[in-house]
């Protein structure tokens, strides 16, 4: 064989930091030591696997093409190792979820799995789909969980759940006892949403296809709880997933509103890179989270 695992490694690495001395440092090794590896992996080859601009190195094709398959034989040498020394079944995994997931699912999912795999660590990196699917396309995380639809061609994704978003005030505004919201009711009322990134945004926008331009957008906040508490002041219209809302309504906090006509259903996904080795680990949590769901 004319390459070693540890090649593969330090390549994987200098991919996801794009940068030799930041890869050599995560992967607590000499700057001189890294370069050197990769250096020789590509001369044996005879190939380049980035283009290099200064310090930064990029993938280039024939690297982008390597990296899934690279990633595939760690990932199968870390779980005979894991084998070798009788620990096989411990689960360690990096999960990444969108802030909706994360921050009102993931703990009851993680709190199932830690039962079945009382040995095994597990991180939950929160952020927004976006930054989710981007740091399982650069395999910061073995899995995403994420709110909506993203298209990328190294990017699968496997739908898990529904989930609905629902329109809310404070009990109030003035529009907190009418059933059902008119088009004008829409257009006349001050909105308070999720980024425009988000997974949240994309089907609040698709729901109200037509209307988006003419919508008085007056705040933008990238958590849920800040958009919560800009409603409840009274500052306008809210609009979460139900998960995140339940216990609020039921406390009369905020007040659910009706749009007739308007699909505020969506479906959350897992999100992995295509033909990415799948781990016992990364079965297991899908497995917990079906089961949960």
């Amino acid at each position: 064989m004319k390459y070693s695992l540890r090649q593969l490694q330090i390549f994987l690495a200098i991919a996801r930091y794009q940068n030799i001395s930041r890869a050599a440092e995560k992967l607590h090794m000499s700057q001189s030591a890294a370069s050197s590896a990769l250096q020789t992996l590509e001369q044996t080859f005879n190939i380049s696997l980035f283009n290099r601009s200064g310090k930064k190195l990029e993938l280039n094709e024939v690297g982008k093409t390597l990296r899934n398959k690279a990633q595939m034989l760690v990932a199968h040498a870390e779980e005979f190792e894991q084998a070798l020394a009788g620990h096989g079944d411990i689960g360690h995994l990096k999960v990444g979820a969108s802030f909706t997931i994360g921050n009102h699912l993931a703990v009851s999912y993680l709190a199932g799995y830690l039962l079945q795999h009382p040995e095994a660590q597990v991180d939950i990196n929160v952020g927004n789909s976006p930054d989710i699917a981007n740091k399982v396309l650069n395999y910061e995380v073995d899995i995403g969980m994420i709110e909506g639809e993203m298209h990328h061609p190294e990017l699968e994704l496997i739908p898990w759940r529904e989930d609905r978003l629902v329109v809310f005030c404070s009990p109030d505004h003035a529009l907190a006892k009418k059933k059902n919201l008119t088009d004008a009711d829409i257009v006349s009322a001050r909105w308070i949403l999720r980024e425009a990134e988000s997974g949240a945004r994309q089907t609040f926008n698709k729901a109200l296809v037509g209307l988006v331009p003419k919508l008085d957008i007056y705040l933008q906040f990238k958590h849920n709880e800040a958009i919560k508490k800009a409603v409840e002041a009274g500052m306008g219209l809210g609009c979460l997933s139900e998960i995140v809302l339940q216990n609020n309504f039921k406390s009369g906090e905020l007040v659910p509103l009706n749009l007739p006509k308007r699909d505020m259903t969506r479906t959350f996904y897992f999100a992995l890179p295509k033909n990415r080795h799948m781990t016992a680990a990364i079965e297991w949590w899908m497995q917990e989270c079906r089961g949960s769901a």
